[in-house]
């Protein structure tokens, strides 16, 4: 049975964590995203055709908007799991009457929290340089959160992997940031020519890209289910990595 004051517990330091940070939890965002408006939107956008129907401006909304959840949730959550290893305190967490699916939940939906205001944030910068609608919001909205949800699981592999702050880092601004750009947030890629359109798929944040903007425009590059089962597949392999973490003490109890 799930302890709920624990889970409660986790959840509120995480969440007062992120919100001692809210400045630069909020700046950041905002300046990236006006930036990227400005140079993409602005200066490249007006030169683009429309894609898909879909005004260049408001096709972008949802890459970037992926481009920000995937490297807020997988930082905010590994550094989050990092620290406690590091200071020690993280002996205080596992001697506590506290499971794993209590200690799980409580990252996890402090992470969907993070994101969901990060997603506020961001559209509402996106509002003051374009118009745009969502198809779907309420889908929309579970996406955003399975994403992230997804990837504050993966974050906290990584935390637990890492031994110093050099690694900490090394997995999202080597891989899961050039990922992303690669990943059709500013293009389809229906634009590249062959046979890098068949290459592109071999990239996941492809799926996840193409299925957030379905969401948006009803239209994506990728069929939504297979987006959806590949986020899903995901979410259940960081799962079990963790259960497995938490039964073995890797990097836990050393």
């Amino acid at each position: 049975m799930i302890g709920w004051r624990s889970t409660w517990s986790i959840y509120k330091r995480e969440l007062l964590r992120f919100l001692r940070t809210a400045f630069q939890s909020v700046l950041a965002p905002v300046l990236t995203t006006s930036l990227y408006f400005i140079v993409f939107g602005a200066a490249i956008g007006g030169r683009m055709p429309d894609l898909g129907g879909v005004d260049y401006g408001a096709f972008i909304i949802p890459g970037l908007l992926m481009l920000t959840l995937l490297g807020e949730t997988t930082s905010n959550s590994s550094f989050g799991i990092y620290m406690p290893r590091f200071t020690g305190t993280i002996y205080e967490l596992l001697s506590a009457p506290v499971g794993v699916a209590e200690t799980l939940i409580g990252f996890v939906g402090a992470a969907m929290t993070k994101s969901l205001i990060l997603a506020a944030i961001i559209l509402l910068t996106a509002r003051l340089f374009v118009d745009y609608s969502i198809a779907y919001p309420l889908l929309a909205m579970f996406y955003i959160m399975l994403v992230a949800a997804a990837f504050s699981l993966f974050g906290f592999i990584l935390g637990i992997w890492a031994d110093n702050f050099e690694k900490l880092g090394i997995i999202p601004m080597l891989f899961l940031t050039p990922l992303t750009f690669l990943g059709g947030t500013f293009y389809s890629i229906d634009m590249l020519p062959k046979p890098w359109d068949t290459i592109a798929l071999a990239n996941p944040i492809v799926y996840l890209v193409s299925g957030l903007r379905w969401t948006f425009y009803g239209s994506s590059d990728v069929n939504i289910w297979i987006s959806f089962g590949i986020t899903v597949a995901f979410l259940a392999v960081c799962t079990g990595v963790i259960a497995h973490i938490f039964r073995t003490g890797w990097r836990l109890r050393s």
